[in-house]
């Protein structure tokens, strides 16, 4: 073989193999690139549901529930952090949040906002909270009692209402108040005797907080169970994000993960009241 031929064999390899690493290193940059980032603010203040503030990495049910749902998702990649209540809804709206998980239930106005899946992430189990010797064990039982105030325009002041609406021959008194104070001193104040019971999700932490500061007081069975969302920006893009996440939370709760998850940070199956 003539050294000229030998050069040209060489040199048409060395330009082959130039185009294959191209080539791969052009795919590779492609498929980095069609990852989209989907910003996820969480409930910064709901342990187990959710928990960790801007800079802290979220914990709880439904972070575990997104990272299952991502997952599943390679297409996209999911950044978390933790939100006020107030701040999630406003930078969903807004587009600084593409998605928000905090417990959110299912709503008119809502609907009209967001992009909201069909599949549930999770369910609201609504209990009564009072001392053991209450007598307290249902809505009725609460006739004559002093409730704590609930949260104006909030999930459980609606829930209230509309039972009043229905049991109009049973008078409950159920205030509203913007206060915020945080559920574990309210259970505080119905242990001291302050109030007689407190009407809330059991998904917030509340039976930790009475094991943990060993306080007297039970928990009811569930007055009214409803379902909780994820909430999406509305915008043409984010509608096939809702139709995914719709799918991978059908696959997450058929495959026991929710079940799962459920277990782990609840202490019980909320999935069996998933409707």
């Amino acid at each position: 073989m003539s050294y000229i031929k030998s050069i040209s064999r060489r040199t048409f390899g060395l330009a082959v193999a130039g185009v294959a690493i191209a080539l791969a290193t052009a795919g590779a940059s492609y498929a980095q690139d069609s990852v989209r980032t989907i910003k996820i603010a969480t409930a910064a203040e709901s342990k187990p549901l959710s928990w960790g503030a801007i800079g802290v990495e979220p914990q709880g049910y439904e972070p575990d529930v997104l990272k299952a749902i991502n997952a599943k998702l390679p297409q996209y990649k999911f950044e978390m952090e933790g939100a006020a209540d107030i701040a999630q809804e406003t930078g969903l709206a807004t587009g600084k949040y593409d998605i928000a998980t905090g417990g959110y239930y299912r709503a008119p106005a809502r609907e009209k906002q967001f992009l909201i899946p069909e599949s549930p992430i999770g369910a609201s189990l609504i209990k009564i909270y009072s001392r053991k010797d209450s007598g307290i064990n249902e809505m009725k039982d609460l006739v004559g009692k002093k409730i704590v105030p609930v949260t104006a325009g909030g999930g459980i002041y609606k829930f209230a209402t509309a039972w009043q609406e229905k049991n109009p021959d049973t008078k409950i008194e159920i205030t509203a108040s913007s206060a915020g104070v945080p559920y574990p001193d309210r259970l505080k104040e119905v242990q001291n005797g302050k109030y007689d019971a407190l009407v809330l999700p059991s998904n917030l932490g509340e039976q930790t907080v009475i094991d943990n500061q060993k306080l007297d007081i039970k928990a009811s069975e569930p007055v009214s169970i409803n379902n909780t969302f994820v909430l999406i920006h509305r915008s043409e893009e984010n509608q096939a994000l809702s139709n995914d996440i719709d799918k991978a939370l059908k696959e997450l709760k058929a495959d026991g993960t929710l079940a799962k998850l459920s277990q782990k940070w609840f202490g019980e199956d909320i999935t069996t009241y998933m409707k």
